[in-house]
């Protein structure tokens, strides 16, 4: 076993009120040693509108979700996170689910989505089958054996970041399944349009879109909400009406502006929570 797996093993034994304390700290380490940093992280909290008192937690929070990996990463897969994880609008996705026509899960980098696509796997997964979610491999070859733990827990399937996987994807959501799609990062070029984002035009992804518009799936905006710290999570579902997602003749930068809207009102719920740091505007990487 290499070093950084055990070290990961050795810290998910760790109780996670104390990591999250932890990694506040941390968060805030790497906010005051990093000034470059610190003027990427406000000017996107200045851009997007928000009050400096409400956007100030994120940096704590980012060092929370990081110092989360460990447990969330390397719990046994026997583990259940039912004494960790409450739910708010849960009816939300079942309703969809029933309808038959598959859902789309809208989860963007807010809170600690790894956790949350942990969530609803186990909670939905016996009744409605696995979450299946493209997911790319890491980038650093020690991050692998980490990242694939994580991703093949019970009903929790992974498709590639390729045609192929999009076509699974589709072929889920015609069969009545569900996917989730984080909407807040950068596509490849060519893969997306740009469309406005909390006061700029940001590089956004149609796949969403495409995938909406050629199943007929409902879409659910998701978050998972960090309680304070020993307090837990709490996953939040709601129904997004955005008619532009299912019609044919919309244009695909007026689909990216509404799938934009939603992923504000949600960062809008938990500014102290979202990832400010990110480089949202950035331009977007060929493929090549």
């Amino acid at each position: 076993m290499a070093p950084v797996t055990r070290l990961f093993h050795w810290l998910a034994r760790l109780p996670l009120p104390l990591m999250q304390r932890v990694g506040a700290g941390l968060g805030w380490v790497v906010w005051w040693s990093s000034p470059s940093y610190r003027r990427h992280f406000k000017a996107n909290v200045r851009a997007a509108g928000i009050a400096w008192r409400d956007a100030r937690p994120a940096v704590a929070a980012i060092g929370m979700m990081v110092a989360e990996l460990p447990w969330v990463w390397m719990r046994p897969h026997s583990a259940t996170l039912n004494d960790v994880v409450t739910w708010d609008g849960a009816e939300h996705f079942e309703a969809a689910m029933q309808a038959g026509q598959g859902a789309i899960i809208l989860s963007p980098h807010l809170g600690s989505w790894e956790i949350g696509a942990q969530a609803i796997a186990e909670k939905f997964g016996p009744r409605f089958g696995p979450l299946v979610a493209l997911f790319r491999p890491a980038r650093k070859a020690w991050l692998e054996p980490l990242v694939a733990n994580a991703r093949t827990r019970p009903y929790l399937d992974s498709a590639p970041t390729s045609l192929a996987g999009v076509r699974t994807l589709i072929r889920t959501l015609r069969k009545g399944g569900y996917t989730a799609i984080l909407p807040d990062q950068v596509p490849p070029l060519g893969q997306g349009v740009w469309a406005p984002f909390f006061g700029r035009d940001v590089y956004t992804m149609t796949l969403l879109g495409k995938l909406a518009q050629q199943t007929g799936a409902q879409v659910i905006l998701t978050w998972c909400e960090r309680l304070a710290p020993g307090q837990g999570f709490c996953m939040h579902m709601r129904p997004f009406d955005a008619p532009e997602l299912h019609d044919a003749t919309a244009s695909p930068e007026a689909v990216a502006t509404a799938v934009n809207r939603g992923v504000e009102a949600m960062v809008r719920h938990a500014p102290g929570q979202y990832l400010w740091g990110y480089a949202r505007d950035k331009q977007p990487r060929s493929e090549g």
